[in-house]
């Protein structure tokens, strides 16, 4: 769907600005050159994650439950299969982060830079859990990776909760009308999410408090398939009044942006944009930038870190120096991410990789801190 990978590399590059724009002595320097452009990617870049969650749901639909009911003979085995996926890249880059850490620590006095990771912060890295734990992150933006997994493991559950009953009473097999109940769990838990736990900071930690945006993308994938279009128009129709009444109720920008995500995400896969049978090729290098997006997500932060530390001890310099650096910066992330999806992201999932990858993250760190 190439038009999600442009969606997705559009998304990806306005949160690496965001993390840009928000960290280290360069941007400090540059924001003079233009200030509002800097005060909008530092406070409202971060409204792009949503983009990627409501992707994200709308992918796990497709995935998992295209029909409405589960398609996963072993669901534990599937939540394993994600774990990998995911954790592959993820391990690479904080082992890269933890040791560019070590080398810009004397060199680069800014709260950015992490602390010396203790064993039990690595573990819980490694596991998904620094946050439910209360561990401070290793690198920027890690949380979403443990949320994505929370929201797919919770997505696979909710789906496959009908299913799993029927199997359990040794029933036969769920006919046209249990084809609604893993939707309806879905709409319920997205509503609740929307309604209550999005409201409650307390749970940012968990998949309740972003379900709400993933259950959007879920739904748009069930609605596309409509057949009626009268059904699709009223599909439509109620989910953005769902949305717009949880924005009356309490507003929230970053509800606001996963509602019109969701809406454009609708009206695309209604008309047949997603997969259109030509892109032009200037639009090629964005297509390629989508489809690492998860790799430079990633790797940035670490990149971010070495080149703050360079031109901060690169003697006295101007502004435009500074925004030069933060270009450079840019760059270079999209530079390692490239590698980072080439050697590591984009190569078959095993655990035999995942943990060798999870040692080099506890041998790194153990090096760093002694």
């Amino acid at each position: 769907m190439p038009l999600l990978d442009a969606a997705k590399g559009i998304a990806c590059a306005v949160i690496v600005g965001h993390h840009l724009s928000r960290y280290g002595p360069m941007p400090a320097g540059a924001y003079a050159l233009a200030p509002d452009f800097f005060a909008w990617l530092a406070d409202e870049g971060r409204l792009a994650v949503q983009v990627f969650l409501v992707i994200a749901g709308f992918l796990a639909a497709a995935s998992l439950a295209p029909d409405g009911l589960l398609r996963v003979e072993r669901p534990v085995t599937r939540i394993l299969q994600r774990y990998g996926r995911l954790v592959m890249p993820y391990l690479a880059a904080l082992t890269v982060c933890v040791l560019v850490a070590a080398v810009v620590r004397p060199w680069l006095d800014e709260e950015v830079v992490p602390a010396a990771p203790t064993f039990g912060q690595l573990v819980a890295h490694g596991l998904l859990l620094q946050d439910l734990l209360g561990f401070e992150s290793l690198s920027t933006g890690v949380w979403y990776v443990a949320i994505d997994f929370q929201l797919f493991a919770l997505a696979l559950a909710l789906v496959g909760l009908p299913t799993l009953l029927q199997r359990s009473s040794g029933s036969p097999p769920p006919g046209a009308q249990m084809r609604w109940m893993p939707v309806a769990l879905v709409v319920g838990l997205a509503v609740a999410s929307l309604v209550l736990f999005n409201r409650n900071a307390g749970l940012d930690d968990t998949a309740f408090y972003f379900f709400g945006t993933y259950g959007l993308g879920m739904l748009v994938f069930w609605i596309g398939r409509a057949t009626r279009a009268s059904t699709w128009q009223s599909a439509v129709a109620l989910m953005a009044l769902v949305g717009a009444g949880a924005l009356a109720l309490d507003w929230r920008s970053r509800i606001a942006t996963a509602l019109v995500t969701a809406l454009l995400l609708a009206v695309a896969q209604r008309r047949n944009w997603l997969s259109p049978p030509r892109w032009p090729a200037v639009a090629m290098p964005l297509l390629r930038l989508g489809r690492m997006s998860y790799s430079l997500f990633l790797i940035h932060f670490p990149v971010l870190l070495a080149t703050n530390a360079a031109v901060a001890n690169s003697g006295p310099h101007g502004a435009w120096f500074d925004a030069v650096g933060l270009v450079a910066t840019f760059g270079l992330s999209v530079a390692a991410a490239a590698l980072l999806y080439r050697w590591v992201e984009a190569r078959p999932a095993s655990w035999r990789a995942v943990f060798a990858l999870f040692a080099a993250l506890l041998v790194s760190g153990i090096v760093v801190s002694h």
